[in-house]
């Protein structure tokens, strides 16, 4: 009898696993899991959003099969450092992103986020996204909510106050603080400030994601500081874009990865991320002093309208252009000018001879010093860097891939092609043309290690039971199309890109399918 009920309970067995059914089902795929292992082939079975079986299934009951016959399955890929905010409610497809085989994004980068972070995602819930998405809380919100942009320290109440903005932020979901310590207010933010409030962040088991204070002379200093917030704090570090910039500083890579590596020996929890480009994105302020923002823009245009300090505003952006052994402003692009767009593409020794002024660096600081003057953000792109640099960085294992990118409205000014193309590129340029990292490391920068780093603990890997989100490419043909002369261009190659078991990119095409989740923090209730 017991041997009558051993053997039918075999064969229901037998029978349940024969007609295991899936939502979708990847056949024949060669895939890279995302945990820097080799590559296997097998299938993939997707039920309910989650990655329910990995192996081979001669029998299954599928709504849908995909054949992943020479192509490569992977995780999706995270990007850690992004800057959607306002564009993910215009563009919630998100398109320039899922076609770069992106599914889940961390933005709230360089200091400035939503302040309220409840609110922030039940707007994401409202209006649907094709794309995950997860927030730090930036220093300058919040020190913006306190003190305005005046450049002095916060008061004992001030600091108390800011603590409880970022705790209130940690509590409702925020996956850690950052800081941008180049931009107005947080420039003039001191090292104690920092710590307390990314004391706050580590209770909830946050992380602090730092734009650091400089990456030109004074770059080892700022990364420094950064290491030394993470002590100090007591939290892990993530030093943004990392880089050097300018040509005096190239070369000091080998520095800023050894400070970088000496912390990890110390036992401190230090990883950087990088854009794969020589060229940065920011706005057009960066040229100016940052003393001259104190007290915000009104203050700026009465310190403009003063003969006496405009003068020195101006001495002060023509000694810093001397620093950087530039002799005029041509490394300087508008990626987007809103009250003229004919000068978007264009950069500003360009713009200074469209305006009738002779090719002198005093001139273009002029009419650098107009375009400030005449709106509040002007984006802009820096050809700044160094080839043998990013690819040192590039090399470093702890080190993640990220856009420092918004949503894109295709075809919408002259941005970064870092928006389009981030992922693509090092696929494609340096994984199989230069060989600078192999593929399943490249894979596990863009997946495991970010989900690792950000708490996305149910992301980042193909594994029975995480979600599913998954991207299949050929890595023959994967690429990035987009140009700084024709930025607005898809990234070639990828397949498929499924996001919590929705088909998102069908054979290359967006379906306008949008399944993305918000990713909150661990500390949310």
């Amino acid at each position: 009898m017991k041997k009558y009920i051993l053997v039918l309970a075999l064969g229901l067995t037998l029978v349940q696993a024969k007609t295991q059914s899936f939502d979708l089902l990847i056949k024949n795929g060669k895939i890279i899991d995302g945990s820097g292992n080799s590559w296997y082939y097998g299938d993939v079975g997707i039920q309910q959003g989650k990655i329910s079986f990995i192996g081979r299934k001669d029998s299954y009951d599928a709504k849908r099969v995909l054949d992943g016959k020479g192509l490569i399955v992977a995780p999706g890929f995270i990007d850690v450092h992004a800057h959607i905010e306002g564009s993910e409610l215009s563009v919630p497809t998100a398109d320039n992103f899922i076609f770069d085989g992106v599914t889940s994004v961390v933005t709230g980068n360089c200091g400035g986020s939503n302040l309220e972070i409840a609110n922030y995602f039940k707007r994401i819930d409202s209006v649907k996204t094709s794309i995950n998405i997860a927030t730090l809380i930036g220093h300058n919100t919040v020190r913006r909510a306190v003190l305005g942009d005046v450049s002095r320290d916060p008061s004992a109440e001030e600091q108390a106050r800011m603590n409880q903005l970022i705790e209130n932020a940690m509590k409702e979901g925020a996956v850690g603080m950052s800081t941008g310590l180049i931009y107005v207010p947080g420039t003039y933010a001191k090292t104690p400030e920092v710590v307390s409030l990314a004391k706050v962040a580590a209770q909830y088991n946050g992380i602090y994601a730092s734009h650091i204070r400089d990456e030109g002379d004074q770059v080892t200093d700022a990364v420094k500081e950064a290491i030394a917030i993470g002590r100090e704090a007591g939290i892990p570090v993530e030093i943004s874009h990392f880089k050097v910039t300018y040509k005096p500083n190239w070369g000091r890579s080998k520095e800023t990865i050894g400070l970088v590596e000496s912390a990890r020996l110390e036992g401190l929890d230090v990883t950087m991320d990088q854009y794969p480009y020589v060229a940065s994105s920011t706005t057009l302020d960066t040229t100016l002093p940052t003393w001259a923002f104190s007290g915000g823009r009104d203050s700026l245009k009465m310190r403009l309208n003063d003969p006496k300090i405009h003068a020195q505003i101006k001495k002060e952006m023509l000694d810093n252009l001397k620093k950087k052994k530039l002799k005029n402003y041509s490394y300087a692009q508008v990626a987007r000018y809103a009250p003229d767009t004919t000068f978007n593409g264009k950069n500003i020794s360009e713009i200074n001879r469209l305006k009738g002024r002779k090719a002198k660096a005093a001139n273009e600081a002029e009419t650098i010093l107009e375009m400030i003057a005449a709106i509040n953000r002007t984006q802009m792109v820096y050809f700044s860097m160094d080839e043998e640099d990013l690819k040192r960085i590039l090399q470093y294992p702890f080190n993640m891939i990220a856009s420092d990118a918004g949503i894109a409205r295709y075809g919408s000014g002259m941005p970064h092609p870092r928006a389009y193309g981030t992922n693509a590129r090092v696929l494609g340029r340096y994984v199989r043309e230069q060989k600078v990292i192999r593929l399943e490391e490249a894979i596990r920068r863009m997946t495991s290690l970010p989900a690792q780093k950000f708490n996305l603990r149910d992301r980042g890997l193909v594994r029975e039971g995480m979600a599913a989100d998954i991207v299949v490419f050929d890595e023959a043909t994967v690429g990035d199309a987009a140009t700084f002369t024709e930025p607005h261009a898809y990234s070639k190659g990828f397949a498929y890109v499924i996001v919590n078991g929705e088909v998102v990119i069908d054979n290359g095409k967006h379906t306008g399918i949008r399944s993305g989740q918000v990713l909150k923090g661990p500390a949310a209730k």
